[in-house]
């Protein structure tokens, strides 16, 4: 029924369908089941965390995890101390007939209702399409606050036991969270990489691919579970870390397989957990008190929201992308409560908390809640708030090379300033993956395979399967068939193909290009710091050379395009023929070229500067030599000197100067021509025959 699912989300209508199931075998007579923690915690949650874990989105994951775990663990225990410190004050209250409820009762109950369920966070915002951003805070917040919710309740379920708690046995406490986690994350990576091993001797026998991931991430949780440390925890760890080894080196087929029967087994498992949940609820023994559920209920949502408030005004003073109010209030309604605090407070024993009835009605109070009230509201909030979707897009090869030089830049730019972010180390990473990980856990060719390249071999495979799929290639038919058909039906023209078709070498080629220029960018630069950078000792000789050669350079091409050393550098040829027609008497020869050889230039013959012998014309001269090599260089050939400034008061123009001859003005005027080159726009030659 569309209209119904479209309103009220699936887990809402599983513990209807619980409720009812449950309320049938109550009226038939029989006792209904319960959800036993023992099945809960080792069949049920498992398999949705490690669908989870095994198809984590790393990149959004990583780049947000300061975020997240602020949020799963300061905001977890602000939770657990606000509400059971509440509570306590609530009991305390007389006239409730709550006083023998004491204060570490109401701490183990609230360490219990604080935390933010991962499968009702699943169920309810994978059918809302919420953006990546608050996805992955939301979800992984409820992901990785299993490591507090489990220290804080065999904490405070140890100490009730007691009957003096010291100071060490808080400092112990507190010392158990770091033990519970990281130990946690330690068990989940050695199996993950156990995992990835095996996985690199298993081409002959492919059928069994897909059993050594699920083997190997169940024995992760147990071995967790069994030493008190966070299986959540081991879970992810173990997916995340063998994920990349173990798709490279199992065929396609294992890993169509891993990623279906995860997807079935977890599907199915959500719906077991929501059923019971309904079931439960009325087979339990319940023990209703009014003060204490609303109290619960209304203490649960001040917490979370002052939480979420107090802890995003400090994370935006660090973050680049600041959450905005319309994301705090959509991790404020979206932490969701389920079946884990249904389990934990079954777990509890009667003989020291006799309580538990009251416990268990007001956790089922909470669930029911915010599973059905927020859950069914959280998705015309959304749509009224206009909080961003998530965009379904295809990633391609583009986007993946510009990830890739993003990267880079931001790796390099971080190592220039000194500033040693999570680029620089998550680059440490993947060379160190790269140069030693991948060779040990990737079997053949595949772990000397660029990202890249692997990356287009995987969306290359998935384009062909979604071509298969719709039809687009059409089913090979046998041999007999195609040998029939050739007999009986004249031969048709092949359809044309979508995609060109490479040749062998060309594909060998390109793949070479990619991994030669793509992949070694940060092996050719040296990383620099600021603090660090040494002065070249050679860089100013270096430097000194560079200006003498170029000097040098720019003299060669002067002496190549003209005769002479141009009048003013700054002037074009057609600028220094206007500049001499208006001031014919601004350039004169040296004061003493007596001994130059004088060229005389007939401008009625055809002949032009440029061919006149020089070696002749010097033959001819005087026969002078000069008794240093500073003096040749200085009389070599003809040189023009512009006139010196006249003395203020005298006109430039029309005072002759001493040697303004018309002869020797005719020549200067030639020479200053670079060539016989008249403007489109003059039809006239520069110097007139009649002169």
């Amino acid at each position: 029924i569309p209209s119904v699912s479209s309103i009220v989300p699936e887990s809402c209508l599983l513990i209807v369908v619980g409720l009812l199931v449950g309320g049938l075998i109550k009226g038939v007579g029989e006792k209904p089941p319960i959800l036993k923690s023992e099945i809960f915690f080792l069949f049920l949650l498992p398999p949705i965390i490690l669908d989870a874990g095994y198809f984590l989105p790393l990149r959004q994951f990583t780049e947000n995890l300061g975020t997240i775990l602020i949020f799963a663990v300061v905001g977890t225990l602000w939770n657990a101390f606000f509400l059971g410190g509440l509570m306590y004050a609530v009991c305390q209250i007389g006239g409730t007939g709550l006083n023998h409820i004491g204060l570490l009762a109401n701490l183990l109950f609230g360490s219990i209702i604080s935390a933010v369920d991962p499968v009702a966070v699943l169920a309810v915002f994978e059918e809302i399409h919420i953006n990546e951003l608050l996805h992955i805070l939301v979800f992984g917040e409820s992901l990785l606050n299993d490591a507090v919710t489990v220290v804080l309740y065999h904490l405070f379920e140890e100490f009730a036991n007691f009957e003096q708690v010291t100071i060490i046995d808080i400092i112990l406490g507190f010392l158990s969270f770091f033990v519970v986690s990281l130990g946690g994350v330690f068990v989940g990576v050695i199996y993950g990489v156990i995992a990835a091993f095996t996985s690199r001797f298993t081409s002959h026998i492919r059928v069994i691919e897909p059993l050594f991931v699920f083997l190997y991430s169940y024995m992760a949780y147990l071995s967790a579970e069994l030493f008190h440390l966070s299986g959540i925890m081991a879970l992810i760890a173990s997916g995340v870390v063998m994920r990349p080894y173990v798709e490279a080196n199992i065929s396609h087929k294992s890993h169509t397989t891993i990623k279906y029967f995860l997807k079935m087994w977890s599907s199915v498992s959500e719906t077991l957990i929501f059923i019971f949940l309904g079931v439960s609820t009325v087979a339990g023994h319940h023990y209703w008190n009014w003060t204490f559920v609303i109290s619960t209920l209304l203490f649960c949502l001040i917490a979370r929201v002052l939480g979420v408030l107090g802890l995003t005004w400090f994370i935006n003073k660090f973050r680049i992308v600041k959450l905005t109010p319309k994301d705090q209030f959509i991790i404020a309604y979206g932490g969701l409560r389920g079946a884990i605090a249904f389990s934990l407070c079954y777990l509890l024993d009667y003989e020291h908390f006799n309580m538990r009835d009251m416990f268990l009605t007001a956790i089922i109070t909470v669930i029911f809640f915010t599973v059905f009230v927020q859950g069914m509201t959280i998705r015309p909030l959304v749509d009224l708030l206009a909080v961003k979707k998530k965009q379904e897009s295809k990633r391609s090869i583009n986007e993946e090379i510009h990830t890739q030089f993003l990267d880079h830049l931001l790796t390099g730019i971080e190592d220039i300033c000194g500033h040693y972010g999570h680029h620089h180390w998550k680059d440490k990473l993947n060379r160190f993956n790269k140069k030693y990980v991948k060779k040990c856990l990737i079997a053949g060719e595949r772990s000397k395979e660029p990202q890249l390249i692997a990356f287009y071999h995987k969306m290359e495979m998935k384009q062909a399967i979604e071509m298969v799929e719709s039809g687009g290639i059409a089913k090979i038919p046998s041999a007999v068939s195609t040998v029939s058909m050739q007999n009986i039906q004249p031969k048709i023209l092949p359809v044309e193909r979508a995609l060109p078709a490479l040749s062998k070498d060309k594909e060998e080629e390109i793949r070479k290009i990619l991994r030669n220029n793509l992949q070694k960018t940060r092996q050719r630069l040296r990383s620099y710091n600021r603090h660090t950078l040494v002065a070249d000792p050679y860089e100013e000789a270096w430097n000194q050379m560079l200006l003498r050669r170029q000097k040098v350079r720019q003299m060669e091409q002067k002496m190549n395009n003209y005769l002479t050393v141009p009048a003013h550098k700054v002037d074009s040829p057609t600028m220094s023929r206007a500049r001499i027609g208006s001031d014919p008497l601004a350039y004169e020869p040296k004061a003493d070229s007596e001994n130059l050889p004088i060229i005389t230039i007939d401008p009625a013959s055809p002949q032009s500067p440029e061919s006149v012998d020089l070696a002749n014309e010097e033959l001819k001269g005087s026969g002078h030599v000069s008794s240093s090599p500073e003096e040749e260089e200085e009389e070599e050939g003809l040189v023009m000197r512009p006139k010196e400034p006249s003395s203020p008061g005298t006109d430039d123009v029309f005072t002759p100067g001493a040697s303004d001859s018309p002869s020797n003005q005719r020549m200067l005027r030639c020479l200053s021509d670079p060539g016989p080159r008249p403007e489109p726009e003059e039809g006239e030659p520069f110097i007139p025959k009649g002169q």
